[in-house]
């Protein structure tokens, strides 16, 4: 069987540059490469990671950390990932590091500092300094989804853009008391919350709503928002007419708790999401997409991006949402506007 040594007599070039020709990684003229493959091809060489890793002193693996594996968002980030990693030729290895337990504490004491890997994804790291120093600590690159700006590129949704489309939104329909359902002041995730808040808050103070601005604390789940809603909608004197959500399923419990009070949705009562997840559609809920898949490859350009020059600048990358109008938004109570629905814009891409 031939070997990467083997490609480089053959082709008249050392082990390193067949092995970046081969790989795609780094420079190598288009000459080199033209003749490094035909050698490859000449000999029937099928490259190997150890191989390869031996050969450019790296590991060929990237290492990525997210707190839950299972739910919607991370799932379709993980998959963009391995799409995105399988490829450039690149293994994944996967820590399932979920809040507040010994496994997480595990894995940013102990297990990242064991294996080697050419550089780490971190997904929803919340901000404790002890972690983001592990990470750092481990020499090697690191791209967050989800995150604070500085230390590392981020890859994240803007958040305040999408909470102002959605406020605007309602506004154009007519809603004077629009409310802000959701964050703590405990959130695993303040800054994205904050933002999501901010961007609700300066759109109402620009349509000179300033007196209306409300927010309802509740955690991102849907049985928190179903809480929060009920004690929100139960006064009729003070109910809000549409309800920003800072996430869908705070914006599916609110629907759930208005309908068991009695209160139609959208006629009586509107309300806007952030998401588009996979229940989305089913409860007709308009929402700001984002596409946490393209997210997850958008990290792994970054990621390779820094591996290939190691004194790049830290970058921030905000996505742009796009609004999905469904059935969750009409003109205010007694007034005229209706939301307009383009089927196109309602079906998953």
């Amino acid at each position: 069987m031939s070997t990467i040594a083997d490609v480089a007599t053959r082709a008249g070039v050392s082990k390193a540059t067949a092995s970046r020709a081969l790989s795609g990684r780094g420079y190598v003229s288009e000459e080199t490469r033209q003749r490094v493959a035909a050698a490859a091809q000449e000999l029937s060489y099928v490259a190997h990671s150890s191989a390869m890793s031996l050969a450019t002193g790296r590991t060929q693996t990237v290492g990525v950390v997210m707190p839950h594996v299972s739910r919607w968002f991370f799932g379709e980030v993980l998959e963009g990932i391995q799409a995105a990693l399988l490829e450039h030729g690149l293994d994944l290895t996967l820590y399932d590091a979920r809040p507040g337990t010994e496994t997480r504490r595990r894995v940013f004491e102990d297990f990242l500092a064991r294996r080697r890997f050419d550089g780490v994804i971190a997904v929803g790291l919340e901000p404790a300094e002890s972690e983001l120093d592990a990470l750092l600590a481990l020499g090697k690159p690191v791209v967050s989804v989800i995150g604070t700006e500085g230390d590392t590129s981020l890859v994240t949704l803007d958040d305040a853009h999408a909470t102002a489309l959605a406020t605007a939104h309602l506004v154009e329909l007519g809603h004077r008391r629009i409310a802000f359902l959701g964050g703590t002041d405990a959130t695993r995730w303040p800054h994205v919350e904050s933002e999501r808040y901010a961007g609700y808050e300066s759109e109402m103070r620009r349509a000179g709503l300033a007196a209306e601005i409300s927010r309802v604390p509740a955690e991102l789940s849907m049985p928190a928002g179903y809480a929060a809603a009920v004690d929100l909608l139960s006064d009729p004197a003070s109910r809000p007419t549409g309800i920003v959500a800072a996430c869908d399923d705070v914006a599916i419990g609110a629907i759930i708790a208005a309908r068991r009070l009695g209160i139609l949705v959208p006629s009586a009562l509107s309300v806007v999401g952030i998401d588009d997840h996979v229940n989305a559609e089913m409860f007709a809920l308009t929402t700001l997409r984002q596409v946490p898949h393209e997210q997850g490859r958008a990290a792994v350009e970054l990621l390779l991006r820094h591996i290939e020059d190691p004194e790049a600048d830290t970058v921030t990358m905000r996505i742009k949402p796009r609004m999905v109008v469904r059935g969750t938004t009409a003109g205010a109570p007694g007034h005229s506007s209706v939301a307009v629905r383009d089927s196109t814009l309602s079906r998953r891409d």
